[in-house]
């Protein structure tokens, strides 16, 4: 039976797994670098292993936590001129609400981790990076490359929005409760402007989308309706290759080529 931290007993319906590491709190904090102007929102502060020191480096902190217990607990314990409280869910949470030029931090719950990454990459253009602990197999995937088993849709997505950098790994004993998986650190620098050359962002993520949803079959298969054998043709790319042997670049090329078709 899980003991509670602090009179807290973590929750699993909100997928709370409580940091307790000292020495991978400090490498956690050297990651994001935390300095006195910058505008910091830590997602699922918990109970506060990373606020505490983050509060220390910066002039004001905001987070959003859905835990009433937890608000609660933040609220007695640090004062509004040093931290703002957002009460609620952080996949209905609005961070254009927050300053520009945002650094967005924290360990995300397992259970909700992918739909949140999007969720976050609809506000890129407010942020400067964002330093997430997640599990070891999702940071696997959103950096994975081409033709290897972790490639899909999380990380053709992702990395054509963000610089992604997989930092280190964080082992289940630094949490209480343990959990039963490695989790991982993660960067995610948003690219600028200039880099995204895909001229309909929502038909690439449909292609991917459809791309990846049957991994074993074709992209003659996979895209049937979207792109012919005479679109792969004059694309280049081999019909009966799967999509997972696509680049990023590719993938942009097949959602422009059918954005300007539909246009011309």
């Amino acid at each position: 039976m899980v003991k509670p931290l602090h009179g807290h007993l973590a929750r699993k319906r909100f997928g709370q797994n409580f940091l307790t590491d000292p020495n991978i709190i400090r490498k956690i904090v050297a990651a994001i670098a935390p300095q006195p102007g910058d505008a910091i929102v830590e997602i699922g502060p918990g109970l506060g292993a990373l606020t505490r020191p983050l509060m220390e480096a910066c002039e004001h902190l905001h987070v959003v936590e859905i835990d009433r217990d937890l608000i609660a607990r933040l609220k007695t314990e640090h004062p509004p001129e040093k931290l703002t409280v957002h009460e609620g869910d952080a996949l209905k949470f609005d961070f254009s609400r927050l300053p520009d030029d945002l650094k967005v931090v924290g360990n995300l719950p397992y259970n909700i981790s992918t739909p949140l990454l999007f969720h976050l990459g609809d506000y890129a253009e407010r942020v400067r990076e964002m330093t997430f602990m997640l599990q070891k197999e999702v940071v696997e995937r959103m950096v994975a490359e081409p033709d290897t088993e972790a490639y899909g849709r999380l990380g053709v997505m992702l990395q054509y929005r963000f610089r992604m950098a997989r930092l280190f790994d964080v082992p289940p004993g630094a949490f209480h409760p343990a959990p039963k998986v490695t989790s991982a650190i993660v960067r995610m620098q948003p690219r600028p402007q200039s880099e995204l050359d895909c001229t309909d962002a929502k038909l690439l993520g449909r292609i991917v989308t459809a791309a990846f949803g049957q991994r074993r079959k074709t992209l003659r298969n996979t895209l049937r309706g979207v792109v012919s054998d005479a679109d792969f043709e004059a694309l280049g790319i081999d019909p009966v290759a799967r999509g997972e042997t696509l680049s990023l670049a590719d993938f942009v090329r097949i959602a422009n080529y059918c954005a300007a078709r539909e246009v011309a």
